[in-house]
């Protein structure tokens, strides 16, 4: 029977990417829904990336798969150096606007200030 590195390698041929490996091998140690979970994502998202039929952002996938697994790190000019997968989470905040709480607001004005939030998400507020 073959695991979740012979599937993406399978699937990927050479052009398997560093991060795909990463996540297969993850799978391989424990199972895809334990992966899923610590990745804060769905087990079909993680079956499709390893199959290589995933349509979605597979960019955003590889940063958080580097982030938690590869302990990949950011530097944020508001918190400081941070794990990747902790940047996407408060970029995805700070598309809304929230004033409860002055971390949100500090970090709204900082993400829409920084270069890794994508263009078209800032656009969407002007």
């Amino acid at each position: 029977m073959s695991g979740p590195l012979d599937k993406a390698r399978e699937a990927w041929g050479a052009d398997l990417p560093e991060w795909v490996e990463t996540l297969a091998i993850e799978c391989g140690k424990s199972s895809q829904n334990k992966v899923a979970a610590k990745l804060e994502r769905s087990p079909t998202m993680i079956s499709q990336a390893l199959s290589r039929t995933y349509k979605g952002d597979m960019d955003a996938l590889a940063e958080r798969v580097m982030g938690v697994f590869e302990k990949a790190v950011v530097r944020c000019p508001a918190l400081g150096t941070m794990p990747s997968h902790v940047c996407q989470d408060w970029r995805a905040k700070a598309k809304a606007f929230q004033t409860g709480n002055p971390l949100r607001v500090r970090m709204y004005r900082a993400c829409h200030a920084c270069p890794r939030l994508p263009k078209e998400q800032t656009n969407a507020d002007t």
